[in-house]
């Protein structure tokens, strides 16, 4: 079936639906890219692994409140709108940042910073397990059906845009800064600056118009939104969500929060190497969303989502067996750009495709809970999972399991149905058909 004529881009939703999304996700991100300097703060002294593997603990654990946040906050944006979730999330996520720059030392109070920083990250995954949802949602609803993905694909703009803007103030504070300053205090600067940029958002945020999709809507059908009970009527995409996820999130989260720590700990480069490597990559990862996601608007979602599922179940093991040895800068950057190209597949697009599987009265529980639970069980895990391989001396298994969760995904994305044209309102000019088969 043609594509339909793409309407106006509404630059305006799409900046103020994103610009939140990178502050949430620069405060995410940055726990992953500076753990390497405060590892040692909030544990004993010991094996560097084994304080990154601490870290990566809490990080994970951060990841399993995001189906209770799916839950809560995805329900609160059916209900309340996208706009009052939009709000909330931002909130959570400058409170949480304020925690982990304050957090005591191991030094100072013992293992009581360690629960502090545990606190947050759960504050965290809590609030961002109802963002992605929020912002695909109001992306998506906000844009002309011809221009879904395009408009959605400035998700991963947004959240790549935060994790570059932490891996440049890393990379600044490591230029500026002494090796013991950043491991004493100069890592709690990052969470100030998230602290502070999330208070700013949140007072754009109270700016925006809520979608007319949603608006709509909620005068049409109200009794079951946003509710356990009508999200199981629609259990098949809830499953979808889960299966399609599964491997574009752990693969993802490989190769952006995970690159750093690998090129350092196991590649053995310089840490101020291993940072511009992934500073650079991410920015022209972040370039190549718009473009694969205007392309899913003429071609269809599939043939991405199935050209990632192919290169990462086939190019896993060999790139990241080639990134153990790269030998410098050049070589590095190289592999991890491959990596991120066959990723983009499905970064690019995963948001819109999510929304148009749901109707709207559940659509922003319908995106975030199963995208939270599979989220929590793949993405989260990933650095934890790598750690632990490589604790036990059996790294090389880590890329085996990368690229069969990959090949898991492979098989949904080849059985699923196009959903480029699905309506998101009875008034859609659009087929109802039911964009799933599996």
């Amino acid at each position: 079936m043609a594509a339909r004529k793409p309407g106006r881009t509404p630059w305006k939703a799409i900046i103020g639906g994103s610009i939140g999304n990178l502050i949430e996700w620069y405060d995410w991100f940055v726990y992953a890219s500076f753990a390497v300097y405060f590892a040692g703060s909030f544990f004993p002294k010991g094996d560097a692994t084994a304080q990154l593997l601490n870290t990566a603990g809490i990080f994970a654990v951060g990841f399993f409140m995001r189906p209770v946040g799916g839950w809560l906050l995805g329900r609160f944006a059916d209900r309340r709108g996208r706009k009052a979730a939009l709000t909330l999330t931002v909130s959570m996520m400058s409170g949480s940042a304020l925690l982990i720059a304050v957090a005591p030392s191991y030094d100072v109070a013992g293992y009581f910073g360690a629960l502090v920083l545990l606190a947050a990250r759960l504050l965290q995954g809590l609030s961002v397990g109802g963002e992605y949802a929020a912002s695909a949602t109001y992306l998506t609803e906000a844009t002309p059906p011809g221009r879904r993905g395009f408009a959605s694909s400035f998700q991963y703009v947004s959240m790549t845009a935060g994790q570059l803007l932490g891996l440049g103030l890393q990379i600044l504070l490591q230029h500026t800064m002494s090796g013991e300053a950043l491991h004493s205090y100069g890592w709690r600067i990052p969470f100030v600056i998230g602290a502070l940029g999330a208070a700013v958002v949140l007072y754009l945020r109270r700016n925006l118009l809520e979608t007319e999709v949603y608006d709509a809507d909620l005068r049409r059908n109200s009794a079951e939104r946003g509710t356990l009970r009508e999200l199981l009527r629609h259990r098949r995409q809830f499953m979808l969500v889960i299966a399609l996820t599964m491997g574009g999130t752990l693969a993802y989260y490989t190769f952006t929060t995970y690159l750093t720590k690998y090129l350092s700990n196991t590649a053995g480069l310089p840490k101020t190497t291993a940072s511009l490597v992934s500073f650079c990559v991410l920015f022209i990862f972040m370039l190549l969303q718009p473009l694969a996601g205007a392309l899913s608007d003429v071609i269809g979602r599939r043939p991405l989502l199935i050209s990632f599922g192919a290169g990462a179940t086939l190019s896993t093991v060999p790139l990241m067996t080639a990134l153990a040895s790269a030998g410098g800068f050049g070589a590095a950057l190289g592999l991890s750009l491959i990596g991120l190209v066959v990723v983009t597949g499905y970064t690019s697009i995963n948001a819109v495709v999510k929304v148009e599987l749901f109707p709207t009265h559940v659509r922003a529980l319908g995106v975030a809970l199963p995208y939270a639970i599979s989220n929590a069980l793949f993405g989260g895990t990933a650095e934890y999972v790598a750690l632990w391989f490589k604790k036990a001396g059996l790294e090389t298994g880590f890329y085996w399991y990368v690229a069969a969760c990959a090949a898991v995904s492979l098989t949904v994305y080849v059985f699923m149905n196009e959903t480029r044209d699905a309506a998101l309102t009875p008034d859609e000019n659009a087929p109802d058909a039911e964009p799933v088969r599996v």
